[in-house]
């Protein structure tokens, strides 16, 4: 096994070893990865956040060391706060835009070091050592409106259902997995939508009983949720009832207090 990390903004992770593969997820700046086998310029990797095993291209990504690798994930773990930064590469002058939800673990001072590089930030940073108040999803997924959908998607400029909450909740310093069915496992299931408080989650399912969708409660019997982009729409104890097309788009499985 090797080990990597992310040296460019954001990374598609494809279900297979190719281009033309659907993205599943994405591999943001600074983030690190387990490096598993290679077929042709494609190795199979897992993300170190949530252990989502996907395809990324060579090109994409840099080899770190083990101990490199264990120092960062056993520090202080530390992301971009804001929804875009540009980072300054001290000896070339080039410039590279980041993304909200970026690893900054390898900040040290007002530099970021991933191998030979060393990139100036000026920057907001949120530690993920501490939990924030529930109160702070409110507001962190609100930013988020009219962000499109994106299958795979984890920044602002294209996100999934799943990578919403995932990074809503990650920002709160609270750790989901990637996938809806995945999440729908975490925390404690409630009995009743009116047990609901702002900021639990509902999960949704389809004809067959699988978990496909899910979104974030909020007051009032409303949901904010990725469905064609971040919106907020109507909730109860049928689903979803989509504003703009004035009919029920999800149907509601399950809701569950993670904290």
């Amino acid at each position: 096994m090797k080990y990597g990390i992310g040296h460019l903004s954001i990374v598609p992770c494809r279900a297979e070893p190719s281009d033309a593969s659907e993205q599943v997820t994405q591999l943001l700046f600074g983030e690190t990865i387990k490096v598993y086998e290679k077929k042709g310029s494609w190795y199979r990797i897992k993300h170190t956040y949530d252990k989502y095993e996907c395809w990324i291209d060579e090109k994409q990504f840099q080899f770190i060391t083990q101990s490199v690798f264990e120092d960062l994930n056993s520090s202080e773990q530390k992301i971009l706060a804001d929804f875009a930064e540009v980072l300054i590469n001290k000896s070339s002058n080039e410039r590279m835009s980041i993304l909200l939800g970026s690893n900054l673990s390898c900040l040290n001072k007002d530099a970021i070091h991933i191998g030979n590089d060393e990139w100036l930030f000026e920057g907001k940073v949120l530690s993920l050592n501490k939990k924030k108040p529930k109160n702070q999803l409110i507001e962190n997924a609100i930013l988020f409106l009219n962000a499109p959908y994106q299958w795979g998607g984890r920044s602002p400029f294209g996100i999934d259902c799943s990578g919403f909450t995932q990074l809503i909740y990650k920002l709160n310093g609270v750790k989901l997995p990637r996938d809806a069915s995945q999440q729908a496992k975490i925390g404690t299931p409630l009995s009743f939508i009116e047990e609901a408080e702002e900021g639990d989650l509902a999960f949704f399912d389809n004809s067959e009983g699988i978990i496909t969708h899910v979104g974030m409660i909020l007051q009032g019997n409303r949901i904010i949720h990725a469905s064609g982009k971040v919106r907020i729409d109507r909730l109860d104890h049928q689903g979803i009832f989509n504003n703009d097309k004035n009919d029920y788009t999800h149907r509601l499985r399950l809701i569950t207090k993670v904290f």
